[in-house]
């Protein structure tokens, strides 16, 4: 039989939206002192699962999990995450009594090539965004008012967060504290 950590450890689950395994979130629940996130990429239909803090640290396939489902779309590219991002997430998600359900995503990673794309068509991408860093990302949670993922955001202090009413989405970031 496959031991709880290792099972919370390898959950990742690469599904088609309609997909769903309620026996599976019954047996992945979080244990106290870890942090788990559970995403749904807009763009990909992928989601996954994964504990990616546990017994005071970050937990490397963990990580890796959620980098993949973050990853630039439009090319594919997988960029390492800011593990302070993922903990406001998890925060996030803690305040709206979201624990058990998917955090959509609008935009994860962006690379150099797709932010200057996104640029060149947008006055609503900075040309040095946060996303090429593994700093940024966008959200909604279906199911919560989209002001008031905005307000909890805002509430942790944790860096930049951007309400985008029109889009359907709140932009949150590690760099300093600002919003809009």
């Amino acid at each position: 039989m496959m031991q709880r950590r290792a099972f919370l450890k390898s959950s990742i689950l690469l599904a088609a939206p309609t997909l769903s395994i309620p026996a599976l979130a019954k047996t992945a629940q979080a244990a106290p002192g870890e942090r788990t996130l559970r995403l749904y990429n807009t763009h990909t239909g992928e989601s996954v699962r994964t504990v990616f803090w546990a017994e005071g640290q970050f937990i490397p396939d963990g990580l890796k999990d959620l980098n993949k489902v973050l990853r630039d779309h439009r090319n594919n590219k997988i960029a390492e995450m800011d593990p302070q991002l993922l903990l406001l997430l998890d925060e996030v998600n803690g305040k709206l009594g979201n624990n058990n359900k998917e955090l959509h995503i609008i935009s994860g990673y962006r690379s150099p090539e797709s932010n200057a794309k996104l640029h060149a068509n947008s006055n609503g991408v900075a040309k040095h965004s946060m996303h090429m860093d593994g700093k940024a990302i966008d959200i909604r949670l279906p199911g919560k008012d989209l002001k008031m993922v905005h307000k909890a955001a805002m509430s942790l202090k944790g860096g930049g967060v951007g309400y985008y009413p029109d889009s359907q989405f709140v932009h949150m970031d590690t760099g300093r504290v600002r919003y809009w």
